[in-house]
């Protein structure tokens, strides 16, 4: 969409009253506007206020967002739609993570970790020309204000009933030592089905204070709601959880629970243990799950016994998704909605390697999850239909049949 008369001129004095340097900045802004502007148009079939037949779409309103370039940051507005979404073919929506990874090249650099692979990282980056220790610290400084906004935000207002815990290990210095930090995420789904990123934190080790401190974080910040956490059996979560979260449930991954069922079977009788082990989650209620849990139990007690004590140790909390409704069951027996983020973490972070220290880590992290939770912000998908949580408060754990039915017939 080209710019008016108008337009131009009012473009034209704004420049003029501006510095040198910003009349760079400026131009480039009201450039990339235009052609923003320009492909919606041409997305939609219609521009502002223009009626067309071929109009496939109606403008919403927009938000805003930061693209930083070589003329510096402009802030640009991205166009909203009511139905669908649109995101401009000149943005990188990864940007923030990629200024995340430069922050931490630039301060490796400041703190001489391992030359080398430094330099191959700057090179993979393209940039050649050095980097500077005054641009080191401009750049983490506003990075980390947008990032640190976004793990400390406030979560009151909004009912989180399930909430997904789980962490991947990277490497940092620490006391001039390398360790491995474990980096924990914890996303929620509200009540009305979205999925949202709630917290992120790097520390030592997966020990009891460390999980009763991440959550109490939450739990400061607003959590509230929860009726289920699923994560995998990490050391002192359950205590945790009933020492923060009180009244809400525990399930365990039956993905990593199965993990390490099998490696108390020989490998040539893993597949038939796992298929077997399987029948207890394609049951239709939850009586028929503990039935055949139990079955399945005492059918592995046989002829494998160590598996079978594991299996009936963790009888409670890999049954802990009984008692909820039957359409969400498939979404919440396991963490298999952070597999996809805890992935991205790790091809990011692996391009690093090792980080100068854990805050390094920690912004990288966090940058991933920003970009990830406003993917699901956007989405025109939620996690679990609107439906589906709204028979969740009627749930009766004394009349579990009752509510099943209405699922049943609701699904």
């Amino acid at each position: 969409m080209a710019l008016d008369h108008a337009a131009l001129l009012e473009v034209l004095q704004t420049l003029t009253d501006a510095d040198v340097s910003d009349r760079v900045r400026g131009a480039a802004q009201t450039m990339y506007q235009a052609l923003i502007d320009a492909e919606l148009t041409a997305v939609i079939g219609a521009g502002p206020w223009e009626r067309t037949d071929s109009r496939t779409a109606q403008r919403n309103g927009s938000r805003t967002r930061t693209f930083s370039t070589q003329a510096g940051d402009l802030e640009l507005r991205i166009p909203k739609l009511r139905t669908g979404s649109f995101f401009p073919s000149l943005l990188e929506r990864r940007r923030r993570v990629d200024q995340a990874l430069y922050a931490v090249v630039m301060e490796a650099y400041v703190h001489g970790v391992s030359t080398r692979k430094v330099d191959d990282l700057v090179a993979a980056l393209g940039v050649t020309t050095g980097i500077s220790k005054s641009e080191v610290s401009r750049i983490c400084a506003d990075l980390d204000v947008e990032l640190e906004a976004f793990r400390t935000r406030s979560l009151a207002g909004a009912a989180y009933p399930y909430v997904f815990l789980d962490a991947t290990y990277c490497k940092a210095r620490v006391n001039h030592q390398v360790v491995s930090q474990a980096v924990v995420v914890a996303v929620g789904v509200s009540a009305d089905g979205r999925r949202e990123v709630l917290g992120v934190d790097v520390g030592d080790s997966e020990s009891g204070a460390f999980w009763t401190a991440f959550l109490r974080s939450l739990k400061a910040r607003g959590l509230t709601g929860v009726r289920l956490v699923i994560a995998d059996a990490h050391t002192g979560l359950r205590q945790a959880v009933n020492a923060v979260l009180l009244g809400a449930g525990v399930q365990r991954c039956r993905v990593h629970f199965l993990r390490n069922m099998l490696a108390q079977v020989p490998k040539g009788n893993a597949e038939m243990v796992a298929a077997t082990i399987r029948t207890v989650f394609a049951q239709p209620d939850a009586q028929h799950v503990r039935e055949q849990f139990d079955v399945i139990a005492g059918m592995l007690a046989r002829q494998f016994p160590k598996a079978a004590d594991l299996m009936v140790a963790a009888k409670e909390d890999l049954l802990a998704f009984t008692v909820f409704p039957v359409v969400h069951w498939k979404k919440i027996w396991s963490t298999n909605p952070l597999e996809r983020s805890n992935k991205e973490i790790k091809r990011r972070t692996d391009v690093v390697g090792v980080f100068p220290n854990p805050p390094s880590l920690t912004r990288l992290a966090t940058a991933v999850l920003v970009e990830q939770h406003d993917e699901w912000q956007v989405s025109d998908r939620r996690y679990l239909s609107e439906a589906s949580m709204a028979l969740l408060a009627l749930l009766d754990q004394s009349d579990q049949t009752v509510v099943t039915g209405e699922l049943l017939a609701a699904s």
